[in-house]
């Protein structure tokens, strides 16, 4: 059974004459521990795509379902679902600048259980299992870049979502730090069976992961 299903996507955009049509009639579907990778030119929807699949947006047309139930934006405690249900790791991080690691990765547990004691020291724990945990007194500007990576994961999965969007998540980094990314997502994944659905221009990530999907022309063709 599919954790993550889509059915028949439309998403439009306004235009000076018009509207921009980015996809329509779009399938997708991820199975429970599986890694999915989304790939394709710049401009062709990849992020649009994550972000109605992660709820962030909505779609003109079409339905999205977590376990075969069907969700959108217009639900009641739909914040409450997302924030239980699905993590986050975007290419920019948008790590808090006045919060240290440990605070950042703590805070979507907090808003959850308004429980900071318990929030830091689940936080902690993933700092240690992620190697990062003599860094957790530190601010954002004072972490590499594949650090504040790290720190994003950890973020992402501090409320053990069910699936975890990744916008990009080698995209500001070097070879080396991209690598350590990559190799620690095929590590939550075997270790916590933990899904990811990845959109990246990154191909290593493409050939590594179980499914990998191409969109072109509005049209999302599974390539394996």
């Amino acid at each position: 059974m599919s954790i993550l299903r889509a059915e028949n996507l439309r998403k439009t955009y306004p235009e000076t004459e018009g509207r921009l049509e980015v996809f329509r009639n779009l399938d997708f579907s991820v199975e429970k521990g599986q890694i999915a990778v989304i790939t394709g030119q710049s401009g062709s929807g990849k992020s649009t795509l994550l972000h109605l699949l992660g709820l962030l947006d909505s779609a003109d047309e079409g339905r999205i379902f977590y376990n075969e139930q069907e969700v959108n934006l217009k639900q009641k405690n739909i914040h409450e679902f997302r924030n239980r249900t699905i993590g986050f790791v975007f290419q920019f991080h948008y790590l808090l600048e006045d919060f240290t690691a440990e605070e950042n990765i703590a805070m979507p547990m907090f808003l959850q259980n308004k429980d900071l004691g318990k929030s830091l020291q689940q936080a902690r724990e993933l700092l240690k299992k992620l190697d990062i945990y003599n860094r957790r007194q530190h601010y954002p500007n004072q972490l590499s870049g594949g650090e504040q990576q790290r720190v994003a994961v950890a973020r992402a999965l501090i409320n053990s979502p069910q699936i975890i969007f990744a916008d990009e998540p080698t995209g500001n980094l070097d070879e080396e730090h991209s690598k350590e990314i990559i190799e620690l997502i095929s590590s939550l994944n075997k270790i916590k069976h933990q899904t990811f659905v990845i959109v990246t221009h990154n191909q290593e990530i493409a050939q590594k992961m179980h499914v990998h999907y191409n969109l072109k022309n509005g049209n999302l063709t599974k390539i394996k």
